[in-house]
């Protein structure tokens, strides 16, 4: 089966992808997919060096939106699990900005882990 894991340039995104490695060698090792959401392609060294097998995907052309393909992108892989990082965000910044998160909680038709950054 696959992980699939989305990554843009922020410190949630790095943890969702420290996470999908970390998922992969628990599940014996099984193939990470890197939904690019935005910015380029995260350096993928570490998964070299622990033998972890990682390709990429970008969105289409015709895709809704990033997370709407996203969420497609995990239904067409068969994912076995989708990683995506989360931040704190208060009730108004979430009624006033919607909320990517919740989204794909909602509309993935696998199941969802959220990461956050260690804040330690």
């Amino acid at each position: 089966m696959t992980i699939l894991v989305a990554h843009s340039t922020t410190p949630e995104s790095a943890a969702a992808l420290q996470a999908a490695y970390a998922e992969s060698e628990r599940r014996g090792r099984e193939e990470i997919v890197i939904f690019i959401l935005d910015g380029d392609e995260p350096d993928i060294a570490n998964a070299a060096e622990r033998g972890l097998a990682v390709t990429f995907r970008h969105p289409k052309e015709l895709d809704r939106d990033p997370v709407g393909g996203l969420v497609d992108a995990g239904t067409e892989l068969d994912a076995s699990v989708l990683i995506i990082g989360i931040k704190h965000r208060t009730p108004t910044g979430k009624l006033l900005f919607g909320s990517s998160a919740q989204r794909i909680l909602l509309d993935a038709t696998c199941p969802v882990l959220a990461v956050k950054v260690n804040q330690g």
